[in-house]
Order: C-alpha cells, then sequence, then structure tokens
C-alpha cells in the first residue's frame, strides 16, 4: 500500500499525506452537499455510504443534463424563431 501512495504523490508532486481527519472532513463536506445525506447529520454515516451515495447522486445529474440537453435540442430543432436560432449559435461557442 505505501508503494502506491508513494507512486501518486510522485505522480501528483504531493509529497504529503493527506491525514485521517482531513479525510473525516471532506467525507463530512460531500454528506452535507447531498440532499439525502443533508439531514442526517446527527447519524453516524459511514464514509463508504457517503462515497457511494456521492457517485449515485452525480450519475443521476449527469442522467438529468443529458436529458435536458435531449429536450433542448429537440425543442430548438423544431422552433424556427429567431429565439432559437440566438439559443443555438450560443450553445455552438
Amino acid at each position: 500500500m505505501s508503494s502506491r501512495r508513494s507512486s501518486r504523490s510522485r505522480h501528483s508532486g504531493v509529497s504529503s499525506r493527506i491525514s485521517e481527519d482531513q479525510i473525516n472532513d471532506l467525507v463530512s463536506k460531500l454528506q452535507d452537499l447531498l440532499p439525502e445525506l443533508r439531514n442526517r447529520s446527527s447519524d453516524k454515516v459511514s464514509s463508504a455510504r457517503v462515497l457511494q451515495d456521492t457517485c449515485n447522486y452525480i450519475r443521476g445529474l449527469h442522467r438529468e443534463v443529458d436529458d435536458l440537453s435531449e429536450r433542448l435540442s429537440q425543442l430548438l430543432a423544431t422552433s424556427d424563431t429567431a429565439q432559437a436560432a440566438l439559443i443555438r449559435s450560443l450553445l455552438l461557442q
């Protein structure tokens, strides 16, 4: 494991290690960002659960963005107004 850490340090140019307290602080900040876990700050939630829920939340956001992008594309494709042309040009920049 230490060879993996030292390898990681060489690649990132960082020689210091992240302490357990720093990791716990970062996990706590992630928990505060997640809607499902935000109100459970008094309950002890495992770091693994926070990380898994974070991944699931990000995947859900990606799906939402893809869906909204598709809907916008369909709307712009069927609209020939000047506003649609302006939106198209802004999106292509």
